[in-house]
């Protein structure tokens, strides 16, 4: 797949979009000299590359991959955390957290590509997207409790809503690894491919989901988030207002005439 064009993100991140996915944007995890464990640094430049994709009205969906040919990232860089004192961690914590609430906001739609280790944090990532694509050499689990800590980065409220209250606190507190066939029939991954074509498959996906109208993808997204946890009829309300958003713009009205004219929509996105 060509490159079309690269933007990086400080040393650890880029955004790559490819020719013939105009709509679709590659967010890749580039630190393969540390298997893409995340430092300050790349917190940072993540939280920064979100914020920018996020803003970027022609991007429709976003694919989050790792330039690491035997892990999607393994978590917090504890090599660096070994040199913290208590109030490095403290101020470190914001930097880290915003990472991760960056990637679970992102208002379009968002698959991970897995393989290998995703662990701890690098799983925290793949759990903010909506789809885990995951290869047949992935490896996933939070074991933070087994270093004295919690998943801080969003897996004690990502992992139950995924697999229920039950199976989420068996995996926390075991902190075991899950292979990839165990993960897919627990629900940690959403489909599972041929080792060395999770990328390939899911930036394929991310190509079929962006062929449909942009303010439909964000608006369903925005639905299934915040619905998601309330009571049906809160639920309902949810999505009639995310409805209501969309109902009455040029996409739906492109929409309509292009079934009608049994064509291709040409989605003006507003």
């Amino acid at each position: 797949m060509t490159v079309t064009s690269e933007q990086r993100y400080g040393d650890f991140v880029v955004v790559r979009r490819h020719e013939g996915q105009d709509h679709v944007a590659e967010l890749v995890l580039d630190r393969p000299k540390a298997m893409n464990a995340v430092s300050t640094d790349m917190a940072r430049s993540l939280a920064a590359a979100c914020e920018a994709l996020g803003a970027d009205r022609d991007v429709r969906v976003t694919v989050l991959t790792s330039s690491h040919d035997r892990a999607f990232c393994v978590g917090a860089d504890l090599k660096e955390r070994n040199s913290f004192t208590d109030a490095d961690l403290v101020r470190q914590r914001p930097t880290a957290r915003a990472a991760y609430t960056r990637v679970l906001e992102l208002p379009m739609p968002v698959i991970a590509a897995v393989h290998g280790f995703a662990l701890g944090g690098g799983f925290e990532l793949a759990l903010a997207c909506d789809v885990i694509v995951a290869d047949a050499t992935a490896v996933v689990g939070l074991p933070e409790v087994s270093v004295g800590v919690i998943p801080g980065g969003g897996g004690t409220q990502l992992l139950p809503r995924r697999v229920g209250a039950a199976r989420a606190a068996e995996l926390v507190f075991s902190a075991r690894r899950v292979e990839a066939a165990e993960a897919r029939a627990l629900g940690l991954v959403d489909e599972l491919v041929e080792a060395g074509r999770d990328r390939e498959e899911a930036l394929a996906l991310g190509g079929r989901m962006a062929a449909n109208s942009p303010v439909g993808l964000r608006a369903a997204k925005k639905a299934l988030r915040l619905g998601h946890g309330l009571d049906l009829r809160a639920g309902l309300e949810v999505e009639d207002a995310a409805w209501r958003s969309v109902a009455f713009s040029g996409d739906r009205a492109e929409g309509v005439a292009a079934f009608n004219e049994k064509r291709r929509p040409d989605w003006p996105g507003e």
